[in-house]
């Protein structure tokens, strides 16, 4: 029987090979995914809107962030204003979710089986998007992958930025971690 989730995945193929190949004297210390947090960035798409025109962006953004995290998206402002890219301080320029347990992992089962995969021209993950910490960085340049979205409902493509944070030491844990997990990287 095939391991499908990524939580089995950990506990029975992730965790005895990361002690076997790094070491470790206790379980505890094995690297482990802490959260996964989703960002949308809109300033520059809402900049030259009409107020009423900005309402409904920012809710058409909160209903498909919702649909896809399964979580209620937090907006984020403007901290100053900047004349060169007409922006007000306060005013809203993007959207965030954090997800940890359960949805977590839900979503990230959906990430590797079904997003990616589904991504226009993609041909896996680079392994330079593990940063020195062990945290993958992800860039998504089409919403629409995600099996929530309706295409034919979407009138504007966004793209997300998705970072899974890890307490991995160092990028060669985090790598071996996200390897372990089925995460599709190029080969090199």
């Amino acid at each position: 029987m095939a391991i499908t989730s990524i939580k089995e995945k950990y506990k029975k193929i992730a965790i005895p090979q990361m002690k076997e190949k790094f070491g470790y004297k206790n379980v505890m210390a094995i690297p482990k995914i802490e959260k996964v947090v989703i960002n949308i960035g809109f300033g520059r798409v809402i900049s030259p809107k009409t107020k009423d025109e900005q309402k409904k962006f920012v809710e058409y953004i909160k209903t498909n962030l919702s649909s896809i995290c399964g979580q209620r998206p937090v907006m984020t402002v403007a901290r100053k204003s900047i004349s060169t890219f007409k922006l007000r301080e306060g005013s809203i320029i993007g959207s965030k979710v954090t997800l940890r347990g359960k949805k977590m992992n839900d979503f990230m089962e959906k990430l590797v089986n079904i997003v990616l995969p589904r991504s226009r021209d993609f041909l896996g993950i680079n392994p330079k998007s593990v940063d020195e910490g062990g945290n993958l960085n992800l860039g998504i340049k089409e919403h629409i992958a995600f099996p929530e979205i309706s295409p034919e409902k979407s009138p504007i493509i966004l793209g997300m930025e998705i970072t899974i944070t890890t307490n991995a030491k160092s990028k060669a844990e985090g790598l071996e971690l996200f390897k372990l997990l089925d995460f599709p990287f190029k080969k090199s």
